[in-house]
């Protein structure tokens, strides 16, 4: 790696001074099998990124919805409208015409000519790396993959609407859908005291959303690398060798071809999905949260109806901090920790910190700090190292003092301190419309525990759902003082200017 990006940067200056201005390129290599040699096979000028205004950021919004008719894995944010043309074989290329969208079964090399004059992509099979997606993301074209049925549900000729704009999961409607273009230009936008960051799910997401005017993440979950990435409970993969199953140790090895040490595999797919979201967002902070998947489902992954209960309301069990240093989920804590100090220390991304959710009761975070501090995650010995709490119990409140002794900060989470000041459980859509995170109990505990962390010097940011979908509620927490502000990505740019005004006119 170090090799071709010393070659990299060696042929970005040769073409730069040959056109006497900065030039990105577009370079191919290879590597023989046998030699093990590696070859520069391609380098050509990249047009398609170096030629788009970078201090203008266009938001895709659809207007309406219909009937959804596919759905897969999301590649770029935009929409667009246009006929099916459905190419089974490159013997069909010849029909593709000027802004047809492509519905195939999957792409390859030679289908690039038409791929460069389609409105779209749908493909069936491959995943986020695939050619199709990889062309795409370079022509700049909405594209959805992986959906597994396009090619069987859409019929040539019919009209469609491909949306990649709603996160991962793009959908494609039926009919020509009104959508529009909102274009934000990123240089007038206001400067704020407030910190506002970006909330980060899966790290692919790091990459679609590092141009917003966001100073960092203010919450990146392990979940999301661990449901889509990973796949299997950990403690599959820790008693891999113990495992009576033959069908379950197959599945596992067709999900970590190359490792003979299962755990490695555990560690270094989370590293790698951290590293992403640190390495887009450096040298801004980074919080990245500790597992918080609740035992329902932790028993969705491969092997983990063997290692969790069935509890009546995951919501209040067995979750967060009380995992982490229970005999019979240590060690899967373990590696998360490993991995945590694989990105700071071998990667070098100290900007990524780690934080602890769910933690009941400051005698639980002592617990949990020693079990970090034995897998090398040691304040003492790390001077860079802080460690963040969410806050989101009336006891991380009502205990503000003491939490604080043990964690360097806390982040709030209005969605279960809502729920846990109001006795709601937010899984259950029965209970839901008696109040939501602007009830008055829940802003006067925000309140308090603001101002206690602004007493001592404390980080103290909030990563909830409410200040990304309520302006007014942005507006209490600025006028409370609070740090940063961690927004949903579609509605930084938005809540930026709410906070803004709010600041100027406090």
């Amino acid at each position: 790696m170090l090799e071709l990006a010393r070659w990299g940067a060696q042929i970005e200056k040769y073409f730069s001074a040959k056109h006497q201005r900065y030039q990105p390129m577009d370079i191919e290599w290879a590597k023989d099998g046998k030699t093990k040699e590696l070859f520069i096979v391609q380098a050509r000028p990249e047009t398609i990124h170096a030629a788009a205004d970078k201090k203008v950021y266009k938001e895709y919004r659809l207007s309406s919805t219909s009937t959804v008719l596919v759905m897969g894995a999301a590649v770029g944010t935009k929409i667009a409208s246009g006929k099916v043309r459905l190419i089974k074989s490159p013997k069909e290329l010849s029909r593709f015409q000027k802004g047809e969208i492509l519905v195939t079964k999957i792409t390859d090399p030679d289908w690039e000519p038409i791929m460069k004059i389609a409105s779209a992509i749908v493909t069936d099979e491959g995943g986020r790396t695939s050619h199709a997606a990889i062309v795409s993301r370079e022509l700049g074209i909405p594209c959805i993959v992986g959906s597994e049925r396009a090619t069987r549900t859409l019929k040539d000729g019919q009209m469609i609407t491909v949306d990649c704009s709603s996160g991962e999961v793009g959908k494609v409607y039926e009919g020509n859908l009104p959508f529009e273009i909102k274009e934000h230009h990123l240089d007038k936008l206001p400067k704020t005291r407030t910190k506002v960051m970006v909330n980060i799910g899966a790290p692919d997401e790091a990459f679609k959303n590092y141009y917003l005017p966001a100073q960092g993440v203010g919450l990146g979950r392990l979940e999301f690398i661990i449901a889509s990435h990973i796949k299997v409970h950990p403690n599959a993969l820790l008693q891999y060798a113990k495992l009576k199953s033959s069908a379950l140790k197959k599945a596992i090895d067709r999900l970590t071809p190359g490792y003979t040490d299962k755990k490695q595999f555990y560690i270094d797919e989370l590293a790698e999905g951290i590293a992403k979201i640190g390495a887009a967002f450096w040298p801004n902070e980074v919080i990245i949260r500790f597992s918080d998947f609740k035992t329902n489902e932790y028993r969705k992954l491969l092997g983990g109806d063997a290692y969790e209960p069935i509890e009546e309301n995951p919501m209040l069990g067995w979750r967060g901090a009380s995992r982490y240093y229970d005999e019979k989920f240590k060690d899967a804590f373990g590696l998360e920790c490993i991995a945590m100090k694989k990105v700071r220390e071998d990667m070098g991304l100290q900007n990524v910190i780690p934080m602890i959710p769910f933690c009941r009761t400051p005698e639980e975070g002592q617990k949990v700090i020693k079990i970090m501090e034995t897998h090398g995650l040691d304040r003492a010995r790390d001077k860079t190292l802080r460690v963040y709490v969410m806050c989101e119990i009336p006891s991380n409140i009502l205990r503000v003092d003491e939490f604080l002794d043990v964690f360097d900060g806390m982040s709030i989470g209005s969605n279960d301190l809502t729920q846990l000041t109001l006795g709601l459980d937010r899984d259950s859509g029965i209970v839901t419309h008696i109040a939501n995170e602007k009830d008055a109990s829940v802003k006067q505990l925000i309140k308090t525990v603001i101002q206690k962390c602004l007493v001592r010097k404390k980080y103290i940011g909030i990563c909830g759902q409410a200040p990304s979908d309520y302006p007014d509620f942005a507006e209490f927490l600025v006028s409370e003082g609070i740090t940063s502000i961690s927004l949903n990505p579609d509605t930084v740019i938005k809540t930026l200017s709410v906070i803004a005004e709010k600041e100027k006119n406090k």
